[in-house]
C-alpha cells in the first residue's frame, strides 16, 4: 500500500491492511492492530466503532490505492488485449512482491476478507462488492473495445462476459493463496483470461 499522509487514522488503516491480509481476520484483534501501529485502543475507538469498521476501510483503502494503477492499465489509448495482458502481469508482479515481503503468497486482502467475513458482516459484503463491480466496469469497457477490434465475437455480453472474468480471477487469487503457490498463477493467468474472454487464437499469439 502507497504511503499516507502519517495520521493517527491513516496509520490503523495501513496496519489493519497489512495484517489482515497477511493474517486473517479472526486471527488479528483490535489489541494486536493498536500495537502494530503503536496506536492507544482509545484512539481507535475514537475513529472506529468497531473491527469491522476498520476492515471495511481498509478494503475502501485498497481499491483506492490501486486505483491510479488500473486508470493507467487501462487507458483507452492502449489497445485492448493489450490491457488484459499487462493486468497479468501487474498481478503476477504484486503477487511476487508480496510473498517477497511477507513471507507466502497472500493473494487479494478484500478476496481473503469476503471469503472470511462477508456472510455475518453485511457491511463487508457491500464494500467487497462495490470493489468488485468497479475492476468490472474497468474490464467492461475493454471487452467493449475488443468486440469493436473484431477480436471476440460481436455477440458478446460485455458486463457479463467482464463478470466472467472477475469469478475466474478471484478463483485463481483465491487458489494461490490457499496453496501457497505462485506457479500456477504465474503459468495460466494469461492463458486463463484470454480463453476466458473467447479472444481469437490469432490475437492469443500476438499477446
Amino acid at each position: 500500500m502507497k504511503c499516507q499522509p502519517n495520521t493517527t487514522k491513516q496509520r490503523l488503516i495501513d496496519t489493519a491492511w497489512e495484517l489482515l491480509w497477511t493474517s486473517s481476520y479472526g486471527a488479528v484483534s483490535v489489541d494486536d492492530i493498536c500495537k502494530a501501529a503503536s496506536v492507544k485502543k482509545g484512539s481507535f475507538y475514537h475513529f472506529f466503532p468497531s473491527k469491522v469498521d476498520l476492515a471495511i476501510a481498509s478494503m475502501e483503502e485498497t481499491f483506492a490505492t490501486i486505483k491510479p494503477e488500473y486508470d493507467s492499465i487501462f487507458s483507452p489509448g492502449n489497445p485492448p488485449l493489450q490491457r488484459f495482458s499487462d493486468l497479468a502481469d501487474h498481478m503476477i508482479a504484486g503477487q511476487e512482491d508480496a510473498a517477497r515481503r511477507y513471507g507466502r503468497v497472500c493473494g487479494c486482502p478484500c478476496i481473503s476478507l469476503g471469503s472470511e467475513i462477508a456472510g455475518q458482516e453485511s457491511g463487508v459484503r457491500e464494500a467487497f462488492d462495490l470493489i468488485l463491480s468497479r475492476k468490472s466496469r474497468y474490464y467492461e469497457n475493454a471487452i467493449r473495445d475488443l468486440i469493436a477490434d473484431g477480436l471476440v465475437p460481436a455477440g458478446t455480453d460485455a458486463k457479463a462476459k467482464a463478470e466472467e472474468l472477475s469469478t475466474f480471477i478471484i478463483g485463481q487469487l483465491t487458489v494461490a493463496r490457499i496453496q501457497n503457490d505462485l506457479s500456477a498463477l504465474k503459468r495460466t493467468l494469461k492463458t486463463g483470461m484470454l480463453q476466458v474472454l473467447g479472444v481469437a487464437v490469432e490475437a492469443k499469439r500476438v499477446a
